[in-house]
């Protein structure tokens, strides 16, 4: 990214957007992280550990936190993401104002997160879904900031968060972004 590699024609006829990421299997081009990861689970549901429910309740409970996910989580942790983190690298400063009313957004979801895993180990169920998966790296990068008391200070959100981001392959995941 740093290089625009995926601002040129070849990374554009991937991801019309410009944005990481994208994907190739065979004849099949995706883009959207979640689109992604939805087809891997799907192609590759033999292998590993299952992310998807073949019950169709539980896929349908599991498809709710996906969108809670998509909706309501990450627009609010993706712009703490980047007036706390993004922002410094580009040598830009970060609006206080944008935080605090963020996290006071965040907060809400982390409230209803509570009440959630009060109820289930994993925010989508019993097992650890793609709905966990997807709050990993918007979770990965807010544990570091100051918005971190938000998750600790719900004790099962935060039990939560020790148990997906201590996971063997995210942990192999964090280990390549720290070595490049």
């Amino acid at each position: 990214m740093r290089s625009g590699e995926h601002k040129q024609p070849h990374f554009l006829s991937l991801n019309p957007f410009g944005q990481v990421p994208a994907l190739q299997d065979g004849d099949l081009t995706l883009f959207e992280s979640r689109a992604i990861s939805q087809y891997i689970a799907h192609t590759y549901a033999d292998k590993g550990n299952q992310l998807i429910c073949q019950d169709p309740k539980k896929m349908a409970i599991l498809s709710v936190w996906m969108e809670v996910e998509a909706h309501q989580f990450d627009p609010v942790a993706s712009k703490l993401c980047f007036e706390l983190l993004y922002k410094s690298m580009f040598g830009m400063k970060t609006d206080d104002a944008v935080v605090e009313e963020n996290e006071a957004k965040l907060a809400k979801v982390l409230d209803v997160y509570e009440a959630r895993l009060a109820h289930s180990k994993y925010i989508g169920g019993d097992c650890f879904t793609l709905a966990d998966l997807h709050h990993l790296p918007n979770t990965q990068i807010l544990m570091a900031t100051q918005s971190k008391k938000l998750f600790d200070s719900r004790p099962h959100v935060s039990a939560w968060c020790a148990d997906i981001l201590a996971r063997p392959a995210w942990l192999k995941v964090v280990a390549m972004q720290t070595n490049k």
